[in-house]
């Protein structure tokens, strides 16, 4: 079956190909917003995780499922900061985004008066699915995490090379694909999220 996701990440839609294969089990050939001719801006202007991903789900209009995640870093000395504008946190005075260098040199430089202990936090994802004839998904899914004082690794994106998983004893960007999925927010988000998901084809 053919869904939609509702993002032009590459890099997230190669992860997310691979986790909806890998545990869906099902044929599923996976769209960009571009193959189904949605070139639009999205405003994400919900509060939640859970918000914005369904935002994003009802702004292509087609025949396929359309599937959205949105995911952000929430760091507990900073009340939950970067949160929603993970993606968005550095701006400009004209209000344009900076990129993922200056998140994390922003995040860092709220950092660097806390000690190591204290700089706990969390990645949050939020998955949706809004399907052709109007049903709703939504699974949340987290991984613990603490925020490193440099970068460690070169793989990943966003804030993954600061973010350590003390269960794996490396960064998101150090680790391998298959380490990530077995730990991610974006995973466990995936595994409840593919249960709903095959349910709600089985209902049709």
């Amino acid at each position: 079956m053919k869904v939609v996701l509702a993002s032009r990440n590459k890099k997230k839609i190669v992860e997310m190909q691979g986790l909806l294969s890998e545990l869906c089990g099902e044929d599923i050939t996976v769209l960009s917003l571009d193959d189904v001719g949605f070139y639009g801006d999205i405003v994400e202007d919900g509060d939640t995780f859970a918000a914005n991903a369904l935002i994003k789900c009802k702004a292509p209009k087609c025949d396929y499922p359309v599937i959205a995640d949105d995911s952000g870093l929430m760091v507990d000395v900073l009340d939950g900061e970067p949160g929603v504008y993970s993606a968005r946190y550095a701006v400009d005075h004209a209000g344009d985004e900076l990129g993922d260098h200056a998140n994390n040199e922003k995040l860092l430089g709220k950092l660097k008066d806390y000690k190591p202990e204290e700089k706990t936090s969390r990645f949050v994802s939020a998955i949706a699915c809004v399907f052709p004839d109007g049903r709703e998904i939504v699974c949340e899914g987290k991984c613990e995490g603490m925020i490193l004082t440099e970068y460690r690794g070169d793989g990943g994106f966003g804030y993954d090379p600061l973010f350590y998983v003390p269960s794996i004893g490396k960064t998101f960007a150090e680790m391998t694909q298959e380490e990530k999925n077995s730990v991610s927010h974006r995973a466990n988000a995936m595994k409840l999220f593919a249960k709903e998901f095959i349910n709600a084809i089985n209902e049709n």
